[in-house]
């Protein structure tokens, strides 16, 4: 039972399938769509039934309202849902009564209903049975739409569309069959059944008609399906005549048809009417097309014979038909149709009919056919909408003309005849007879009125015209078809005759209706230029009297005519001051005259309106003098209607400029408008009392519109500034205050017996208001007040009148007030939706009100500015602040909600909606009205909801077209689509500018967010669900949505690029914002899919506008950059999944499955299977979105100018450059044309004049020069837009999305792909240098993930090993090569610009360097088992291999590369530097050939850098202050430190530093000096919260550091020449002695000072020896003190080693654990290696010390006093008792001792750690996962951070962190060795001098001589006083023997052996462990002395 249920309910729809229809017809036919065909094709055999039976509804049935009844039970099944549906009882009562209302089905009404539910939305505020009638009808409307369509697209003898043969013949094929079956008689028998009243009461019966809108929009709908049914009538008579039946049907029709109201036919019945005269045409013969035999053919005229008798015998007939006019004219067509048939040789047969034309057109004549026409077909509103209604209409009057030439003739005589009785009979005084027939002056006028009705400007009427008579006219020569001397066609030549002949002793009855005829002849430009030359012609020539002679129809005696008024009528002209002026006697002009006289002015109007030529001849003609006789009769007493007619006259002339000039001239100086009054007038005259009393009281007032023409005519062709000067202050003022104060304000309280008048008048007058403000530019002169001299005495000047308006309007004035209570009453009367007398010119006049209000806005921000600056005392306010006024009306501020409602009106008032879109768009800019905005809108809900209708009303309109010039409103359907279109770009940028203010904003209320709670809690959904109103967004989406599922993608972004733009702008602008984010992606993703759908259709690629193509893509890119951020931190991964897989794949997909994702899938693995690979890769979406930016830009050339400067007008151009609101520099080119055309002007002399057209030329050129520089600017923005929105996407692709979704390999192949195709565009010849920036940016990005990438896949054990054959990583090597080769062409081919571009290209370069750099390995301590053999020849490892590779590449480019580095190393932006810098040292680094070193050496650029330093030290002093500074100068020094200690790194550079004198310019630096206090961070702490900027005793520690590490490698490097660096270092520690023994005396032993400690010992230990200074020129003098420098080095060194070693060592490694909780581990691990290098330093210098004063022990010196009693107490506490004061300045040799204990313990500790991680190591896998934990914890900063991390990635970074560790034991382990075999050599040394040399001081024996001299030579007298070494005592020597006995025991001695074992003999072959211990012991056993 269900399915049936469900076939009827797809069976029976009424509506969706009829709409599916018209849009495939349409098209098909009309939009010519690819595919189009084939689409119609099903169609029409799908909707065959619904073509047969026209209109016939579904039967009702039992059944079927049965199983309506039981849907709320039971349920029923609707097509598109699964399983069936409970509907609600409500719903199906509903049902039932649409069912009945229009006799449907039930089933049929049921799913109308549904329809009409799911339809609610784009109807807000009609329930679904309302919606539904609408449906209803709108489906009806949408068959006879398709079927005209259909039906038109014929091919036949009218028209062509111009579509395919195949289209034609499947249209053709399908009418035929439906004609053949009847359809005549059904649309005929519909258009008498279908009845608007009929259908209204029924509807008001069931309550199925809503409010008026509803009311409207049904009756319009009836209204439209009875139009087509009737226009498919007469679209197939047009183009395929009717069989005999069918005609007969029609004439049957026809003879039943009556007229409206007014006389008219309605034009439905007008169509069938053309019909029936389109059936009996044949003139279509006389064109001789070449079809012209198969269309007489087809002609049944001529193949039956039974048509033609039928149809005669028919149409003879005598029976009257309700209209005798219409029958007459049914007549006259035939009997054209038989006249011309008669003329054919096919005729002869059909002669018992031919001739009974005559009698017929009779008839037709008896019957009024020409009354008729004129009234009832020309009289109908839509007999103007048609151009063949036109064309039929001309033919039969043509024809009636020209082929009865003796019918005329008859007219001609019967008038003449009439004429005789009327002249007799009004000179006997008697009526005249009441038989007249007035036929002739009904043809007259017919034809008049039908000519001048031209809307589609086919100026038919030149057929009456024979060029012949204007062949002297040179410009129109050659009128008629281009041929100029042809003879002209028969027709013409008839016609042409005709026009003169009724011209010739026109009787005076005829008189009026030919004037008549020839206004309507003469409409057109070439049609008035024959009219001109005939009236020219008619005039006799001029004889010497003024009599007039010839055609009483001519120019001469028209003007003789009317200066003979003039001349008598002036003679009565009354005396000002008279009283009796009131009541004028009326001589003169009877009202005969008066009517010839206003036909005649009309003739003149029109002639002079469409021919210029005319204008100008007649104007300057000296007898006629025209202007000046009508402004003569202006100051006449004659009635005001001939007075308005003359005004409109003059209001013609006024067109040309020339004559305009002049005209204001004579009406200030005859006055008629009074502007100055004389002495002691006491009333005012003119044509403000004629309006004031004679129109006020005649309730009429042609006279003002008439005025108001003349001066809104006048005011545009010219405005003079000194009208009026010297009798009044000159201006145009007194006008305008007419015009305001006597015709505007007091407009809407004056009476009116025309109800449409009061429109008229207003419509008149605002339309000067707005030509005045549109004109009007604020000039700072407008604010000063100026006054001129008149008749001796100061007057004020007069402002202009546009800055008068501006005044009114920006203050709360009458004219404010009225304007917007006309607004007001404008969108009442609209919202009746009911036509009332002057709704046109009302809608006019509100058109200019609105205009007036945005020109205002527009101009007020610098008439404010202007007004500010003069300081002038004029107060104004701001118009957007006006209008939030209080209205006198409503008692509401609700002026703006006024406006707004005018969008509600777009469908019926397009123009209105535009200018109201466009004056919102100018008040949302500020920021305190929006809040008040959107107040107002959603204070009435009622309004509110209209006002948002209105708005999605405007975007929903899908007619809108973009593209389309101003210039091009010929058409009116164009320059509506126009219009709208435009409205669409307002409200979105209204969108856009709202979007950017804060909340709540008008945008936020169009697009459906929350306004009254918080916006993050809207929840958007699709329009109708949960009651939610269609809104703005829903509109926006819908407009870019449709097409997107089709493959040519998004409509919209082809059809009307720039609203795509914009659209995608304000979707981009949602997402961004973070208020309306989360909702707005949420939407987008779950009910729209908005993101996928439209990405899948990039690149958009549109050949005309590659501008707007490329914004899309922007706006659409940067969405998806948001949306892959969101769900990838959202972790919503199979969203994020498809996005990436539809940009980056390049396997093709199959678009569109029907079944969604599973398809692709399916489809995709099945293409595998079956092509196995053979499958053709496509590009991947990223790089065709990269292919279609264009990195050419075409420049305009330069300027080639003849008369202009070239610099100047640069300098002109430069100024008038203004920032649009797209932020894009750009030159206004209408005020650039403005200084341009001043300067033309300017210029003065006879040669100016005579070059002014060349010039004018040039002025053109260079207009257009700049209009294609400002598309140049605009296209290199939106490619540098498009290339970082394109940029943005790829990183966020790469940086966002968890990288396990892009497998290591595919990221890498993708990255090479990308780099290389941007490296191709942006290398190619003619890329534009602005896009380099954002491309060297990309490469910087696209490298460092490359190189993270392949690092991280060799971190996770790809095999690097054996380095694999394909290359390092996934990426061969052959493609890393390639892009280091793009990447150096890159940094080549930027030149000496772009510097800072190249910053990023070398950190490119720097990322990809690192590519080939070894990871940190551990150091297992096994390396010394490989002989030195085995590591030469072992095979070369992956890494070293590309290293080699790449130095290659590098090489190849030669100096060019190394200068462009060497340079920017040197000079220019600091970051560029830096890198610079850097880059140099690491191909250094890796440079074994030294090829640059050589470069850099020998180029003078590192000696360069080596001066730079004296340069960098003040910069770096600066540093040192408490502030926090730039840090700039100190990274630039770090850096030139680095590279400087890379160069010293070798020996050659080394030398090549010394050289250059870099410890020479160390020295001076005073940087070094200025150490701050360890305290001042503390006090200064609070500065840098976030402790980015170091404190200043870091940033000192940053300065010195780099240069301690560079003097020690020099000392290391420097071997050949160690003497000449060690002095010169030694120099540098000597001149900053101070600081470096501060520095060594360091109270807080912190990490820093450790760092630094371990450095200075270091360089110390290398330098400050006692030999340094011999065999070096130092002056003799200053020997002394250096030597006294270097031995306090000593003492210090000495002293450092007991702390360190002693006292302070536990505390250090405790206090290391307290100030670094965050990561105590590594900082302990550095602070050890820092105290052990400290330790082994000092103990270094010691051993140095030692050998360098004697090779044998007994000459040696002596450092340590003989003594062994330790630093440290037993229990651990460190003894902060001074030691005996003997040995206070001394260390003892127990010092050294215990320092060897410790030394051997810790190397244990050391030892069983190293091993322990080494274990861990190698069993990484196996570690349990919190121990994993805790060694990532070292690592990652921050709690909780490591709970975030993958596995893979802890287990990576455990595994460096164990490498670190590792690492870091090694190098302790070989630091506690060193310390270990120091310590034992000291104390060998000590205890040999001891034991074995040292003589024990008794007192009888002073001194030994030899020994205490050579040790005075040594030491000071001070050390050797103080050691007290002539006072060691025996006792002290066998105390140092038998402590040291105990002390070196045999447990130390076998650790040390230990030692020696595991690490020593693995290190190296030479062991001295064991040799020294052996001596040490024999030594402490040998028997006391």
């Amino acid at each position: 039972m269900v399915t049936v249920t469900l076939i009827t309910c797809v069976g029976a729809s009424l509506w969706g399938p009829l709409k599916e229809l018209w849009d495939t017809v349409e098209g098909a036919v009309w939009r010519r769509q690819p595919e189009s065909v084939h689409l119609l094709d099903l169609q029409l055999k799908k909707h065959k039934p619904n073509f047969l039976s026209l209109y016939k509804n579904p039967p009702k049935s039992a059944e079927q309202r049965e199983k309506v009844r039981k849907a709320s039970t039971e349920g029923i099944a609707i097509q598109g849902q699964q399983g069936s549906r409970l509907l609600p009882e409500q719903l199906l009562t509903e049902a039932f009564i649409l069912s009945d209302l229009f006799d449907i089905g039930e089933l049929a009404a049921l799913e109308l209903l549904l329809a009409g539910e799911n339809q609610q939305p784009h109807f807000p505020g009609l329930s679904r049975g309302l919606v539904a009638v609408l449906l209803y009808w709108d489906g009806k409307l949408c068959v006879a739409n398709s079927l005209r369509s259909l039906i038109q697209s014929r091919h036949g003898k009218t028209f062509t569309l111009e579509l395919s043969g195949e289209l034609v013949a499947l249209t053709t094929r399908f009418t035929d069959e439906l004609m053949s079956q009847g359809l005549t008689r059904r649309l005929l028998t519909l258009v008498s059944e279908i009845n608007v009243t009929r259908e209204f009461e029924r509807l008001q019966k069931e309550r199925g008609l809503g409010n008026e809108k509803h009311r409207k929009e049904v009756s319009d709908l009836i209204k439209e399906c009875r139009q087509a049914l009737a226009d498919c009538l007469f679209a197939w008579t047009c183009q395929s005549p009717l069989g005999k039946d069918d005609t007969l049907a029609l004439v049957a029709h026809l003879e039943t048809v009556t007229v409206e109201a007014d006389g008219s036919l309605d034009s439905v019945n007008l169509a069938l009417v053309m019909a029936l005269l389109y059936c009996l045409d044949v003139s279509f013969l006389e064109q001789g097309t070449e079809d012209r035999e198969d269309l007489l053919q087809a002609l049944p005229l001529l193949t039956e014979k039974q048509y033609v008798s039928a149809v005669h015998s028919r149409l003879v007939d005598g029976r009257p038909w309700k209209l005798p006019g219409l029958q007459a004219v049914c007549r006259l067509a035939w009997a054209l149709a038989l006249h011309a048939l008669s003329q054919l040789p096919q005729g002869s047969a059909l002669a018992e009919f031919t001739e009974a034309d005559e009698a017929l057109a009779d008839q037709a004549l008896l019957g009024g056919v020409f009354l008729f026409m004129t009234e009832g077909m020309l009289g109908c509103e839509g007999f103007t909408h048609d151009e063949f209604y036109t064309r039929r209409l001309h033919s039969l009057i043509t024809d009636f003309l020209a082929l009865m030439p003796m019918k005329v003739k008859q007219l001609r005589n019967r008038a003449d005849e009439d004429a005789r009785l009327v002249h007799m009979s009004l000179q006997m005084g008697s009526e005249p007879p009441s038989s007249l027939r007035k036929d002739l002056d009904h043809l007259m006028i017919l034809i008049g009125e039908f000519y001048s009705k031209d809307l589609f400007g086919l100026e038919l009427a030149l057929e009456f015209w024979c060029h012949t008579e204007s062949l002297q006219h040179t410009s129109l020569q050659g009128s008629y078809l281009g041929m100029a001397m042809q003879r002209p066609p028969h027709k013409q030549v008839v016609l042409s005759k005709f026009v003169r002949q009724m011209g010739d002793l026109l009787p005076p009855t005829l008189y009026i209706p030919y004037l008549r005829m020839l206004k309507g002849l003469a409409n057109g430009p070439q049609c008035a230029h024959y009219c001109f030359s005939l009236l020219k012609t008619n005039g006799a020539p001029h004889g010497d009297n003024m009599q007039v002679t010839g055609s009483p129809v001519s120019w001469e005696h028209f003007f003789h005519s009317l200066m003979l008024y003039h001349e008598n009528l002036r003679r009565d002209l009354p005396n000002a001051d008279a009283t009796h002026y009131r009541l004028p006697p009326i001589r003169g002009i009877t009202q005969r005259e008066l009517d010839g006289l206003t036909s005649f002015l009309q003739l003149l109007c029109t002639i002079i309106t469409w021919s210029e030529n005319a204008r100008l001849a007649l104007c300057e003609h000296p007898q006629w003098t025209p202007a000046v006789v009508m402004l003569g009769l202006l100051q006449c007493s004659v009635q005001p209607v001939l007075k308005g007619e003359l005004l409109l006259c003059l209001a013609a002339f006024g067109k040309s400029p020339e004559i305009a000039a002049s005209l204001w001239q004579s009406l200030e100086y005859t006055q008629i408008l009074q502007t100055v009054r004389a002495p002691g007038q006491k009333q005012a005259a003119g044509i403000e009392v004629e309006l004031n009393e004679i129109e006020s009281s005649c309730e009429e007032y042609p006279l003002t519109r008439a005025f108001c023409q003349l001066i809104s005519t006048l005011v545009e062709s010219a405005l003079p500034v000194n009208l009026g000067a010297g009798l009044r202050a000159p201006g145009f003022q007194p006008y305008l205050t007419f015009l305001r104060d006597a015709v505007f304000l007091p407009f809407p309280t004056r009476a009116y017996r025309r109800a449409a008048e009061k429109w008229e008048v207003a419509d008149a007058v605002l339309e000067v208001f707005h030509k005045l403000l549109r004109d009007y530019e604020p000039q700072p002169s407008d604010f000063v007040q100026e006054t001129v001299e008149l008749q001796g005495e100061q007057v004020l000047a007069h402002k202009p009148p546009g800055h008068s308006l501006m005044f009114h309007l920006l203050n709360d004035s009458p004219t404010l007030t009225l304007c917007l209570s006309l607004l007001e009453e404008g969108v009442r009367q609209l919202d009746t939706y009911s036509l009332f007398p002057g709704k046109k010119q009302l809608e006019s006049a509100v058109l200019h009100c609105l205009c007036l209000l945005d020109l205002a806005l527009q101009k007020e921000v610098v008439f404010m500015d202007l007004l500010r600056e003069s300081q002038a005392s004029l107060i104004v306010s701001p118009l957007e602040q006006l209008l939030q006024g209080v209205s006198a009306q409503s008692r509401r501020a609700d002026h703006i909600v006024n406006i707004a409602r005018y969008l509600y009106h777009s469908s019926s008032n397009p123009e209105a909606a535009f200018q109201s879109a466009k004056i919102l768009q100018r008040i949302a800019r500020y920021p305190n009205i929006q809040n008040r905005l959107v107040g107002d809108f959603t204070h009435d809900q009622t309004v509110s909801d209209k006002l948002m209708a209105g708005f999605v009303e405007c975007l929903d309109n899908e007619g809108a077209e973009e593209g389309l010039e101003k210039g091009d409103d010929s058409e009116p359907a164009k320059k509506e689509a126009r219009i709208r279109h435009e409205t669409q770009i307002h409200i979105l940028n209204l969108l856009i500018t709202s979007l950017e203010l804060k909340t709540p904003n008008l945008a936020l209320y169009l697009l459906g967010y929350e306004v009254k709670k918080p916006i993050n809690s809207t929840n958007l959904q699709d329009a109708g669900v949960l009651g939610c109103p269609r809104s703005c967004l829903h509109a926006i989406l819908s407009l870019l949505q449709r097409g997107s599922e089709r493959r040519s993608g998004p409509v919209l972004t082809s059809q009307a690029p720039h609203l795509a733009e914009l659209c995608y702008q304000v979707i981009y602008q949602l997402c961004v914002c973070s208020d309306t984010s989360g909702p707005t992606m949420r939407y987008l993703r779950t009910s729209q899919d908005f993101l996928f759908t439209h990405l899948q259709h990039l690149p958009f690629i549109l050949p005309g506008d590659e501008i707007s193509a490329l914004s899309q893509m922007s706006w659409l890119m940067k969405t998806a950059a948001i949306e892959l951020r969101v769900t990838s931190l959202n972790r919503q991964r199979s969203h994020t999944q498809r996005l990436l897989n539809l940009l980056l794949d390049d396997q093709p997909r199959t678009q569109h499955a029907a079944d969604g994702e599973t398809g692709m899938e399916e489809s995709r693995s099945v293409s595998g299977f079956l092509h196995f690979d053979t499958v053709s890769k496509v590009r991947r979406k990223l790089l065709s979105v990269l292919d279609a930016i264009n990195f050419s830009q075409d420049v305009p050339e330069l300027l080639q100018l003849d008369f202009f400067e070239r610099t100047q007008i640069e300098q002109v151009i430069a100024n008038c450059e203004h920032v649009n609101e797209h932020g894009h520099t750009v030159c206004n080119v209408k005020l650039l044309h403005r200084v341009l055309v001043a300067e033309v002007n300017a210029l003065q002399g006879m040669a100016a004049i005579g070059q002014r057209p060349l010039l004018m030329e040039e002025v053109n050129s260079i207009l257009q020069q700049v209009v294609e520089r400002n598309r140049v600017r605009r296209s290199l923005s939106a490619k540098r837009h498009a290339l970082q929105s394109w940029r943005g996407l790829v990183e966020t692709l790469l940086t966002a999305c968890p990288a396990d979704l892009i497998p290591a390999d595919d990221r890498q192949i993708i990255i090479r792909d990308l780099l290389l195709d941007l490296h191709d565009k942006v290398l190619s010849e003619d890329s534009a240098g602005e896009l380099m920036p954002i491309v060297a940016g990309a490469v910087f990005t696209l490298t460092a993930h490359l190189s993270q990438s392949v690092l991280s896949e060799q971190q996770q054990g790809a095999g690097l090993e054996g380095g694999s054959s394909s290359g390092f990583a996934s990426i061969a090597n052959s493609a890393l090569h390639l892009i280091l080769r793009k990447l150096l062409d890159f940094i080549l081919c930027t030149g000496g610009g772009f510097q800072r571009l190249r910053a990023h290209l070398y950190g490119a370069l720097l990322y990809y360097l690192q590519i080939a750099q070894k990871p940190e390995e551990p150091d297992t301590l096994q390396q010394a088992g490989k002989s030195m053999w085995e590591r030469l020849t072992a095979p070369e490892d992956g890494f070293s291999k590309l290293q080699r590779e790449n130095l290659a590449i590098i090489e190849s480019y030669g100096t060019a590369l190394m200068e462009v580095v060497c340079r920017d190393a040197c000079d220019g932006h600091e970051i560029g530097r830096m890198l610079a810098l850097a880059v140099l040292d690491r191909i250094l680094s890796i440079d074994r050939q030294s090829q640059w070193l050589l470069y850099v050496c020998n180029s003078g650029y590192l000696r360069v850098l080596v001066e730079s330093l004296r340069q960098d030290d003040t910069a770096l002093q600066t540093l040192l202050s408490p502030q926090p500074p730039l840090l700039k100068p100190l990274y630039i020094y770090e850096s030139k430190m680095a590279l400087l200690t890379r160069v010293a790194k070798t020996g050659q550079g080394a030398v090549e530093l010394l050289r250059c004198g870099l410890v020479a310019q160390l020295v001076e630096c005073q940087v070094f000096d200025m150490v701050p206090d360890s305290d001042s961070h503390r006090v200064f702490g609070q500065r840098d919260p976030s402790g980015f900027i170091p404190s200043p005793l870091d940033r000192y520690r940053q300065i010195l550091l780099p240069a301690l590490r560079l003097f020690q490698v020099i000392l290391t490097s420097t071997t050949t020449h160690h003497q000449q660096g060690a002095t010169q270092v030694l120099q540098w520690l000597i001149v900053h002695a101070d600081t470096i023994q501060g520095l060594l005396r360091c109270q807080e032993l912190s990490m820093g000072a450790l760092q630094e400690l371990s450095l200075l010992t270091g360089i110390i230990s290398k330098t400050a020896l006692p030999g340094a200074l011999e065999g070096q020129d130092v002056n003799s003098a200053a020997l002394p003190e250096f030597q006294g420098h270097i031995s306090r080095f000593q003492r210090q060194c000495l002293s450092l080693l007991g702390r360190l070693a002693g006292s302070e060592r536990e505390r250090l490694l405790k206090q290391a654990e307290i100030a670094a909780p965050g990561d105590p581990a590594e900082r302990r691990e550095e602070m050890e290696v820092a105290m052990q290098q400290v330790c082994a330093n000092i103990m270094e210098y010691c051993q140095t010390l030692l050998l360098q004063s004697s090779a044998q022990a007994q000459f040696s010196i002596c450092l340590f006093s003989p003594s062994v009693n330790e630093p440290a107490s037993r229990d651990g506490h460190t003894d902060l008792a001074l030691p005996s004061a003997l040995y206070s300045r001394v260390p003892s040799l127990g010092l050294v001792l215990f320092l060897l204990k410790n030394s051997a313990a810790d190397f244990f500790r050391f030892h069983q750690s190293h091993r322990q991680a080494l274990g861990k190591l190698q069993s990484l896998e196996q570690l349990p996962p919190e121990e994993l934990k805790e060694l990532c914890a070292a690592l990652v900063s921050g709690t909780g951070g490591v709970e975030k991390i993958s596995s893979v990635q802890r287990s990576l970074l455990a595994k460096r962190r164990l490498v670190q560790l590792i690492n870091n034991r090694a190098k302790l382990l070989a630091l506690c060795s060193y310390v270990i075999e120091t310590c034992l050599f000291v104390m060998w040394r000590h205890l040999e001098y001891y034991l074995l040399y040292c003589t024990p001081t008794d007192p009888k024996d002073s001194l030994m001589p030899g020994a205490s001299a050579y040790r005075s030579r040594l030491t000071d007298d001070s050390f050797g006083r103080a050691l007290g070494l002539s006072r060691v005592s025996q006792q002290d020597l066998e105390q140092l023997q038998s402590d040291m006995g105990a002390g070196f025991g045999e447990a130390l001695q076998r650790k040390l052996l230990e030692v020696e074992g595991l690490y020593s003999q693995v290190r190296s072959r030479y062991t001295f462990i064991q040799a020294l211990v052996r001596r040490i012991r024999g030594l402490l056993r040998q028997p006391k002395s």
